[in-house]
């Protein structure tokens, strides 16, 4: 029963993890990565679909994504989709391929940015916090309906803090490489 509610722990745990380095991969840093289009979609036949799914889309160096569309006909389509996301970024359209430059970003833009890290990883430290709260109330239950003892409550309250601490300092390690990440020039 325990071990149930620790290892439900230990997955909810590490999907907050998971969801923060999404969000963090979709933060632009100085240089050029794929990572920043994944959320475009554009209409394809009538369908939204992912930008990955009807072009190629590939890093050509530091500050240059190379878009190249599977039909010449998608070329308009995935500029509109670029232009309205809200990424603020330019196309240039030669032939059949969208380049897109990335800018060099400011100083104050990279505080900006690390502000927003800042501000997720609280996000995700709450959410590890609510699934500690939820496994010690899960516990806790065990507890009033006699099914554990009031020392294997304690034993577990104490195993799942240190399971929370333990995510608390890897979404920290996070947050830090991409601090480091968008400093760097």
């Amino acid at each position: 029963m325990v071990e149930d509610i620790k290892k439900d722990a230990t997955q909810r745990m590490q999907k907050c993890l998971d969801a923060l380095k999404a969000s963090l991969v979709k933060l632009r840093t100085g240089r050029a990565n794929t990572a920043i289009l994944e959320h475009i979609r554009v209409d394809y036949y009538g369908n939204e679909t992912p930008l990955s799914q009807v072009a190629s889309v590939v890093v050509e160096d530091a500050r240059t994504i190379s878009i190249s569309p599977y039909e010449k006909t998608m070329v308009g389509v995935i500029e509109k989709a670029i232009f309205a996301s809200d990424l603020g970024l330019t196309p240039n359209t030669a032939g059949t391929t969208i380049r897109i430059n990335l800018p060099p970003l400011t100083e104050e833009r990279r505080r900006d940015l690390i502000k927003v890290v800042k501000s997720e990883t609280e996000g995700t430290r709450v959410a590890i916090r609510n699934v500690r709260r939820d496994a010690n109330q899960d516990v806790k239950e065990l507890a009033k309906e006699k099914i554990i003892t009031s020392d294997d409550e304690k034993k577990a309250e104490t195993e799942i803090q240190k399971m929370t601490d333990q995510y608390i300092a890897k979404a920290e390690e996070v947050m830090t490489a991409k601090e480091k990440e968008l400093l760097a020039v």
